[in-house]
């Protein structure tokens, strides 16, 4: 019996500044025969992410080869007990339609009635999780506190402005890349103030957004947006850094180190970097938290969704440039 054809991306060159659909490639391949203990996904839901812009660098992912990221789909061939004919499954062999994978390389969903399916990949997946953790175990937000988000909304962005409110946060400030994403933060996800990040200096926006001061940042950018916090913070802040889209283009020549960095001391902040794979033990305290909100309708996932394998590259570049609200994902 001939075996399924699959199709794949594979990264044939690697960007020099921005990248581009030309560093990419689609390629079809044949499903190998699986063996013992191996299931086959079909895959239905795939996550882009700004670290993958990291990946494509010297030293991340390799060049002609499938890449990884995060995905969801259903087994439909298996010689794994546990992965079952028609079990929906978590796994990171991304950028293509199916998958070979193993129980120790896939993990079952749970099955959260009424929740949607690709709340797997946004509020409870990944960029969920880092809001989650990067608030409670690093932030250590507390009720009534004030709160500046970056890239506020991108994935981990809208997710850490539910999250808060559901905390309590008192005041919530979010930056973004144009007025018409800053009044969707403050008409639709609970954010408090917002403001487009080109209408001038960072630390300025947020006096006018915050003039009592900031006891949290959660830190997507870095650059100037940290600079900006710094300025803003009230003595003993907390600054949890997640990411820095600021200089992934150009990692060589990042932006100029914070000017005002000795005020962490003057002001007794607290500046703690986090990787969330770190944190995996915390995926079952945010389920607890967040999924009986996402059955009421109480939280509604934020999430820009682009049909099609064949747009998945376009899909990343566009999340790169800030084409999406939310967290984006391509429904394969």
């Amino acid at each position: 019996m001939s075996r399924p054809t699959a199709r794949a991306v594979h990264l044939v060159s690697r960007p020099s500044g921005a990248p581009s659909a030309e560093n990419f490639a689609f390629v079809d391949e044949t499903v190998p025969a699986l063996a013992a203990g191996e299931a086959l996904v079909e895959n239905l839901y795939q996550s882009v992410d700004p670290y993958m812009r990291e990946e494509m660098d010297e030293g991340g992912w390799e060049l002609h080869a499938p890449l990884e990221g995060r995905t969801l789909g259903r087994v439909v061939e298996s010689r794994a007990d546990a992965l079952p004919v028609g079990a929906l499954v978590f796994h990171r062999q991304a950028w293509r339609t199916h998958s070979v994978v193993t129980a120790e390389r896939a993990n079952l969903l749970p099955d959260f009635a009424g929740v949607p399916l690709s709340a797997h990949l946004s509020i409870l997946g990944g960029t969920g999780l880092s809001a989650w953790v990067g608030l409670t175990r690093i932030a250590r937000l507390q009720p009534g506190e004030s709160l500046f988000v970056s890239a506020a909304a991108g994935g981990v962005g809208t997710a850490a402005g539910r999250i808060a409110r559901l905390l309590g946060a008192g005041r919530i400030v979010g930056s973004t890349g144009s007025a018409a994403k800053a009044a969707h933060l403050t008409e639709h996800v609970g954010f408090d103030a917002a403001f487009d990040y080109h209408d001038g200096p960072i630390a300025d926006r947020l006096r006018e957004a915050a003039p009592d001061g900031l006891h949290v940042y959660l830190d997507n950018v870095g650059g100037d947006h940290l600079e900006g916090a710094i300025s803003a913070m009230r003595a003993h802040g907390r600054i949890a850094w997640c990411g820095a889209v600021a200089q992934y283009d150009d990692a060589k020549n990042p932006p100029a180190a914070t000017r005002n960095l000795y005020d962490v001391v003057g002001k007794s902040l607290r500046l703690e970097g986090f990787l969330v794979r770190n944190h995996l033990d915390a995926r079952p305290e945010l389920y607890d938290f967040l999924v009986p909100h996402l059955r009421s309708g109480t939280v509604v996932p934020d999430e820009t969704v682009v049909d099609g394998f064949d747009r998945v590259v376009e899909a990343f570049l566009g999340m790169l440039r800030g084409a999406n609200t939310g967290k984006m994902i391509v429904r394969l």
